[in-house]
């Protein structure tokens, strides 16, 4: 059996003789071999067990069997206990899940105090089998499908802190042999191992893979488990492909619709897309269907709108409460009382943050700038007052006879709702919109021959 794992473990670059391993050791038959397999081909290992004192007596009789098991070899054995049933009441998670995060947890701090490269966990062919059939039982994109891999890399808690975290790489130089082989290589030598005896229990999702539906593939195809794994490598290779082809708008907030007409199907490449911002499947079909300015939302933070061709992401927050005439929130309002420079804060967005206000009076000219509006100190009242579009605004947008409603004048200028909903308004004190920021200012301030004096804003 060696000569497989030896092959696997060079195939995929795993281990090398100067480095460190730590062995995740149960003490059943996968995590014996595991160990034996690498402390008798040179390999300088050390062993971790976990005691989630979940089984009673058994759990105990596990850790004795391990202690002695690592005497006998000559191994150093690192040992946890856990109170796994409150981590799981306190973190409001399943069992598994508490006795995942702990036993992660503790590996990634115990790799950093011994330097050890990695930790060596023992899930071999089948279990992958299970978890491609587990995936597809609840539903899953192409990344479920392709197995378990040989090597992943996973951010876990190390210090006594929520804040100290550190990059725990996991391998499995099993993942070439069956679960029949592991028993018959022990079998062999005579090795005892522990039994767990909820393994045997059918109440457990992956126990009924394990016990009930892949004896029954089996008797429809003996190689069922081959095929499986050799579909998941194949996926494997096509999701490679695939990843090369998001790699490319993966650093973008914004996706060309009409870009990805050249792949024939572009839904994949959308939700590989969005999923970083936290989107979930149904989520993407739901923009995808959207009309134009249509918006969803991630537990995330983000938005994502449908803009003609195009999708855009943006932070929740990335514009002022208020804005825009797509909600009744009040705006967040920042006063100027005289001139000076002012400091936006409060507002959010790479666009308004911490953006600043200089206002003075000068000598009288016209800009042409868009981030500067001069306006007839005489006719501008103080205090002015800086804030988002709200529903109604109105002004006289210059060289215009009437009114026009900003939400029509954002509009004509093709802006997106996240646009219009960033867009700031300089009102003074008797309500007039004096400058719409960076597009317009009024007709009813505006520079004349008749101006004596220019009250200058520039954003900064």
């Amino acid at each position: 059996m060696w000569s497989k794992v030896d092959a696997y473990i060079r195939k995929y670059n795993l281990l090398n003789n100067n480095d460190l391993y730590l062995v995740a050791l149960s003490g059943g038959a996968d995590s014996v071999t595991l160990l034996l397999l690498l402390k008798e081909h040179g390999f300088n290992v050390h062993a971790a067990h976990c005691n989630f004192h979940l089984r009673g007596a058994e759990s105990d009789r596990d850790e004795a069997f391990c202690v002695e098991l690592c005497r006998e070899l000559g191994v150093e054995l690192h040992r946890a206990h856990f109170d796994t049933r409150a981590y799981a009441d306190l973190h409001q998670v399943s069992i598994e899940m508490a006795a995942r995060e702990l036993r992660y947890n503790w590996f990634a701090q115990l790799c950093k105090d011994l330097g050890a490269a990695a930790v060596c966990v023992a899930h071999h062919r089948d279990d992958s089998v299970e978890t491609v059939l587990l995936n597809l039982v609840r539903g899953t994109g192409l990344h479920g499908l392709t197995g378990i891999k040989p090597r992943s890399e996973q951010t876990m808690t190390c210090g006594k802190t929520a804040q100290e975290q550190s990059k725990l790489v996991v391998l499995r130089p099993l993942l070439c042999v069956s679960r029949a082989e592991i028993e018959d290589f022990l079998a062999e030598r005579g090795q005892k191992y522990v039994m767990d005896s909820t393994n045997l229990e059918a109440d457990v999702l992956r126990n009924k893979v394990r016990l009930q539906v892949l004896p029954l593939l089996r008797e429809l195809n003996p190689a069922v488990s081959e095929n499986i794994l050799r579909t998941a490598e194949n996926l494997v290779e096509a999701q490679a492909v695939l990843d090369a082809v998001v790699d490319k708008y993966k650093e973008s907030n914004v996706l060309e619709l009409s870009e990805l007409e050249k792949y024939g199907s572009s839904e994949y490449i959308i939700f590989e897309w969005l999923k970083n911002y936290g989107f979930n499947g149904s989520q993407v079909r739901q923009i995808l269907d959207a009309e134009c300015g249509g918006i969803v939302s991630s537990a995330m933070g983000y938005e994502v709108l449908k803009d003609r061709s195009r999708l855009i992401v943006e932070k929740t927050e990335n514009y002022p409460q208020g804005a825009g005439n797509v909600t009744s929130r009040p705006s967040k309002r920042v006063v100027v009382p005289e001139e000076g420079t002012y400091v936006l804060q409060g507002f959010g967005g790479e666009n308004t943050e911490n953006m600043r206000f200089k206002v003075r009076k000068c000598a009288v000219y016209v800009s042409k700038e868009p981030h500067i509006a001069t306006l007839d100190a005489a006719k501008v009242h103080f205090p002015l007052t800086i804030r988002g579009v709200e529903e109604g605004d109105r002004m006289q947008p210059y060289g215009m006879q009437g009114t026009k409603l900003l939400s029509d004048l954002m509009t004509d200028l093709k802006m997106n709702l996240f646009e219009k909903r960033r867009q700031l308004v300089v009102v003074d004190a008797q309500g007039v919109i004096v400058w719409t920021v960076g597009l317009r200012t009024d007709q009813r301030v505006a520079v004349s021959d008749q101006t004596k004096e220019v009250l200058e804003i520039t954003r900064v």
